[in-house]
């Protein structure tokens, strides 16, 4: 079984990623261009089409959101602890806490799901889910824990990186037109579709020319200490709570396998914007993901054991 998870889910996604590498090294890639596409029409298409043809019931979108709101919190009291141990500075404190709790599930978790479940509806709409979730923390609590909550005008900004966010909007009339049970005429569906289709591709290689950025550095603790936390702590939480909402099948085998994605890209974005210690955001960035080679692997075997 792990043979066949290396070669069918891990290896094709770490090469798209060292295409992207090997692209952004030759050509020099237009970054904020590839941004912009992924988040834009990409990931948003998607989503869309995930909760278009979703089979969650509303219970299971409700247990799935009580899910997030669980693993979210236990990570972050994981990292106040932490942080507060460690006598981390105001702004190390937010850093520290963002590395834990936001992940990527958006252009590495929706193509790990797409591959490890070979597209099924179901399991991709517990991932579009969860990816908008996230998208929602980010930038509400991703924003205000790095400006600091007496920031003039930060309430402002949150506000409006969110009402910016095409995801939400996706996810909420993928869900709308579903529940309507409204037809797409074909001018519509297949421009989306064919965005749904790319969505792997497109997210990795565009994985790949960002992490190429950071260059990693072997000598922080933090460094570690974050990236073990979220790649051997956070699944275990998400284990947890699986089997504590009494969650079985596919919506269980996503979630364990959500719950371990490597530190989100936004995390370094955010630090970048915001001058908040924006190297420590980097390396957790790389190094979770170049270590996740080896932690996906097993979470995606222990999920399909244990649910």
């Amino acid at each position: 079984m792990i043979t066949d998870i290396i070669l069918e889910v891990v290896l094709p996604i770490f090469v798209l990623i060292g295409i992207g590498i090997l692209m952004q090294r030759a050509f020099q890639l237009d970054l904020y261009t590839l941004a912009k596409i992924n988040f834009y029409y990409i990931t948003p298409a998607a989503v869309f089409m995930s909760m278009y043809e979703s089979e969650m019931s509303p219970k299971l979108l409700g247990t799935v959101t009580l899910f997030y709101v669980i693993y979210v919190t236990a990570l972050y009291i994981i990292g106040r602890i932490t942080a507060k141990r460690r006598k981390f500075s105001r702004g190390m404190r937010a850093a520290f806490t963002n590395s834990l709790i936001l992940d990527n599930s958006g252009n590495y978790g929706l193509p790990i799901n797409d591959l490890v479940f070979k597209g099924d509806p179901l399991a991709g709409s517990v991932q579009a889910l969860i990816m908008s979730l996230q998208s929602l923390l980010t930038f509400t609590y991703g924003v205000i824990s790095i400006q600091g909550a007496k920031t003039e005008g930060l309430y402002r900004h949150a506000i409006i990186g969110f009402l910016k966010m095409p995801v939400s909007y996706a996810l909420i009339l993928g869900l709308l037109l579903h529940a309507l049970d409204v037809p797409l005429p074909v001018f519509v569906s297949q421009p989306l579709m064919y965005a749904d289709q790319s969505l792997v591709a497109i997210a990795l290689l565009t994985l790949g020319a960002q992490i190429i950025k950071y260059p990693l550095r072997l000598r922080r603790f933090d460094v570690y200490l974050s990236v073990a936390l979220r790649l051997l702590a956070a699944p275990a939480i998400g284990i947890l709570i699986v089997f504590t909402l009494g969650l079985e099948g596919i919506p269980a085998q996503a979630l364990i396998i959500a719950s371990g994605m490597p530190v989100g890209v936004n995390t370094s974005i955010l630090a970048e914007e915001y001058q908040n210690e924006p190297d420590f955001a980097a390396q957790t960035v790389l190094l979770s993901t170049i270590l996740n080679v080896i932690t996906i692997t097993g979470l995606i075997s222990l999920a399909k054991l244990v649910a």
